[in-house]
Order: structure tokens, then C-alpha cells, then sequence
């Protein structure tokens, strides 16, 4: 990937992911350009279809465009940082985020974001007012 496309990423995204707006400042793993529509799914390498991610996030995220939704089981597609807004899906109640929508539940679920191990690492930059970010994405 060009590096000006990947910088390009990482300034529209203010050096957060877009999925769970962990800054890149408080994680010792790199953020990592997603493609939100996988390559192997005939997702183009251009900024419209690039998002910056967390380790974490891109991890559970892989290819996967949809999932379960935990309330009612059905199948829905996960947030798509380019053409939903996240404050419609998404919400923090203190370190744990909590979906809006069905969008929000399945991708906060599918991604893992509310795993422990996060929600403790996000409830201590609570704790030195670093989190969550100032402006919403």
C-alpha cells in the first residue's frame, strides 16, 4: 500500500480506531489499516474502503463484513466506517461501549470490544482522563 494512502488513513482517523476509538498513543500494538470490505471479498485498496483499526479490533474483525446480532440472532452487516456514523450505532456507558442498533451490537460483539481485558485497559485511561476521546468519530 502507498505509504501517502496509509498516512492519508491514519489523519482521517486522528490516529484512532475507527471501530473502538482506542487512540494509538495508549497501546503498545500498532494500529493497522483494515480494509472494510476484505480483498478476498473484491475490496478495492483505496482510501473509500480503508479504516484505521486497533490490533484488537482488526484481529476479530478479519475478513468478516457481518455477524449475529447478540439481541436476536439475525444476521446483520458490522459498522462500516465510511458510510455509517458511529454515534448513531454506538455509545459509551464508563469503559464499555454499548450498541445503538443492531449494527452496533454485532459489530461490538463480532469484534470483541467489550472483552475484559479491554474494558479494564479502557477504564484506567478513564481513570487519567485520556479516555474516551474528546469528540466522537
Amino acid at each position: 500500500m502507498a505509504k501517502s494512502r496509509r498516512q492519508q488513513v491514519w489523519e482521517r482517523a486522528s490516529g484512532r480506531c475507527e471501530y473502538c476509538q482506542l487512540p494509538q498513543e495508549f497501546t503498545v500494538t500498532p494500529h493497522e489499516v483494515d480494509h472494510v470490505q476484505a480483498q478476498k471479498h473484491g475490496g478495492a485498496t483505496i482510501i473509500e474502503n480503508l479504516a484505521l483499526a486497533c490490533f484488537y479490533c482488526n484481529s476479530f474483525k478479519g475478513p468478516n463484513i457481518a455477524g449475529y446480532d447478540p439481541e436476536d440472532n439475525l444476521l446483520r452487516p458490522l459498522f462500516n466506517p465510511r458510510t455509517d456514523e458511529w454515534s448513531q450505532h454506538f455509545e459509551w456507558s464508563g469503559p464499555t461501549l454499548v450498541g445503538k442498533t443492531a449494527i452496533g451490537r454485532t459489530t461490538i460483539a463480532v469484534l470483541r470490544i467489550n472483552q475484559p481485558d479491554r474494558v479494564d485497559h479502557r477504564s484506567r485511561l478513564i481513570d487519567t482522563n485520556d479516555f474516551p476521546p474528546k469528540t466522537n468519530m
